[in-house]
């Protein structure tokens, strides 16, 4: 009797922390920002990036200071890119042109800091603290 207490004890166990591996496994809530592209445009250079929101909230606004680096390393500008809202789960594409910037010229975007991050349940703070960078233009990006 006690061996079959013991065993259904283990097998309640084992599938309490089966279950709580698998809540562990979900994914990690973040915003991806992704630098997609740099080209010359007509007013200096074109910016592509990529946004994914995957924070479980849609964000009424998102805005980032970004630093522009040089091709000799040096800080050449600080800007604020407004991606204005992004809906919950969804990818967005957004571009800007930044005015008498050569794109050859850049070494590396930084995110400097989120000027703005609002949306109903979202930390303030979550639109850097949760942001994840990637790049496909040949350029440098992070935090």
């Amino acid at each position: 009797m006690k061996t079959a207490t013991l065993l259904l004890s283990a097998a309640v166990a084992t599938a309490l922390t089966g279950n709580a591996v698998a809540q562990e496994a979900k994914p990690a809530s973040a915003l991806t920002l992704e630098l997609n592209g740099a080209q010359p445009s007509d007013k200096g250079c074109r910016f592509t990036f990529v946004v994914t929101n995957d924070l479980g909230a849609s964000l009424t606004k998102a805005a980032f200071e970004i630093a522009l680096f040089n091709d000799t390393g040096v800080v050449d500008r600080l800007t604020v890119l407004d991606f204005k809202d992004l809906p919950a789960g969804k990818t967005k594409v957004a571009r800007f042109d930044l005015s008498a910037l050569d794109c050859s010229k850049v070494s590396r975007v930084l995110v400097n800091s989120a000027t703005e991050c609002v949306g109903d349940g979202i930390a303030p703070t979550a639109c850097l603290g949760q942001l994840k960078t990637a790049a496909k233009a040949p350029i440098s990006f992070g935090q």
